[in-house]
Formats: structure tokens, sequence, C-alpha cells
């Protein structure tokens, strides 16, 4: 950038608005460079959380295998191994099922209430 002359009333519309254009290009790419930097940095700490978030549920899982086999066993000492693994499997089955038809409802009830809706009419109206 040239910068401005010895006096600005010497400038010409054309030079003034040249300028303008070139400090605001300039100014855009300065932003740009930021969110960029800022989105990087972002995204190399989101990794590390998530690969800490991956081995924990990995051990999560493990202790949930681990604490399903100990249950069959245990119930294995009182009646024939398949009925047990199957109690434990339906058992499962039936909180799963549960925790699923939760997570279902609690989705469907992201969408649009009464409340918002009148808000959003509200704010349509002059």
């Amino acid at each position: 950038m040239d910068g401005p002359a010895a006096d600005p009333r010497d400038e010409s519309i054309g030079d003034l608005f040249g300028r303008l254009v070139e400090d605001g290009r300039a100014y855009a790419e300065a932003e740009l460079k930021l969110v960029k930097a800022i989105a990087e940095y972002r995204a190399q700490r989101a990794g590390r959380a998530l690969a800490l978030l991956a081995g924990g549920v990995f051990l999560a899982l493990s202790a949930a295998t681990a604490l399903v086999v100990g249950a069959v066993l245990g119930l294995s000492l009182y009646m024939h191994p398949f009925f047990a693994g199957l109690i434990v499997a339906a058992v499962l089955a039936a909180g799963g099922y549960a925790l699923a038809m939760a997570g279902l409802k609690g989705m469907k009830s992201l969408g649009r209430d009464q409340a918002e809706q009148a808000a959003l009419d509200k704010g349509d109206q002059p």
C-alpha cells in the first residue's frame, strides 16, 4: 500500500475508492488467516480429545463385556449356561431398548415446539 498522499483533499475519488478496496481486501485476508489458524488449533485439540474419548469408550466397553461374562458365568452355577446367557441377553436387550426409545423421544422433541412456533409467528407479523 502506498499510504495517503500529503493532503487527502488532493486525492481523487477513484484513488480513495481504490485505497478503500485494497484496505478492505487486506483486512479480509488477515481475518481469514486468523480464522484458519483458530480452526487448525481447535481441530488439533479436538483430535487429542477424540483419541482420549475413544480410549475411554474402549475401556468402558471392555469392562461391560467382562461384567456380562461374569453375570453369565455366575448364573450358570444355578442353571444351564445357555439359559443363563439368554437371561442376561434379555435383560440387556430390554435396557438397550428402553435407552434407545428414550433417546428417540428426545431427538423428536428437538423440533419446533409450540412456544418456539409462537415466537416465530409473532416475529413475522408487522
